[in-house]
């Protein structure tokens, strides 16, 4: 399981981020672990103040430090979750070196961004036989359905589920998951998200019912 946002910073102070709680992911990893799945969960900077007993947890901060967290655990996983969400542009260069960035008087700050890698496609790109992988796509309400099958092709997983924008740092979720052979399923209506984790794992645990490990 990934959750929650990723800080890209600007300097030693400053970051672009989203307003994720790494609330979904963090709630799927305790079902799963709940239900006896052994779970390891890479999460992001926020706090995390459900208990997660069973969870092994992997913090990271960038898109780099998931991808390098991905690398190494990705291969050992049946089911891969991808919840974190990870954000789209980061400052360009090295900003490492940087200390906080004055402010003086009358000064604009002009920042060049570039994309981040795109860690859903990389990690389906390394598959191995037998994984399955869950993609998240967020959306502006109308767009949500045609947002998630257009990553599904893209991103070449096996479901993704797509939420509209108000379920970022939100207690609730409506949600619709898709499938090759189109949508695979839909909440009935807005619920928790403690509701939605056990709902989505009842769906992924359908699908893999009686496939070889």
């Amino acid at each position: 399981m990934t959750a929650g946002p990723t800080h890209e910073p600007i300097d030693a102070v400053r970051y672009i981020a989203n307003r994720s709680s790494g609330r979904v992911g963090t709630l799927l990893a305790r079902e799963a672990a709940r239900r006896g799945h052994a779970v390891t969960l890479l999460l992001g900077p926020v706090a995390c103040s459900a208990p997660l007993e069973g969870v092994v947890v992997q913090r990271f901060r960038t898109c780099e430090d998931l991808r390098a967290l991905l690398s190494a655990h990705a291969h050992e996983a049946r089911v891969i979750v991808m919840a974190a969400a990870v954000a789209d542009f980061r400052p360009s260069g090295d900003r490492s070196t940087l200390g906080k960035i004055k402010r003086r008087p009358g000064e604009s700050l002009t920042l060049e961004l570039e994309s981040t890698p795109d860690l859903i496609a990389e990690v389906a790109s390394r598959r191995r036989p037998g994984q399955f992988i869950v993609a998240f796509a967020l959306e502006t309400a109308g767009e949500v359905l045609a947002s998630a099958r257009t990553k599904l092709d893209r991103k070449r997983v096996d479901l993704v589920v797509g939420n509209p924008l108000d379920t970022m740092d939100a207690q609730t979720i409506e949600a619709v998951v898709v499938d090759r052979s189109g949508i695979a399923g839909q909440t009935p209506g807005v619920i928790g998200k403690e509701a939605f984790a056990a709902w989505l794992l009842d769906l992924i645990e359908s699908r893999l019912a009686g496939q070889s490990p």
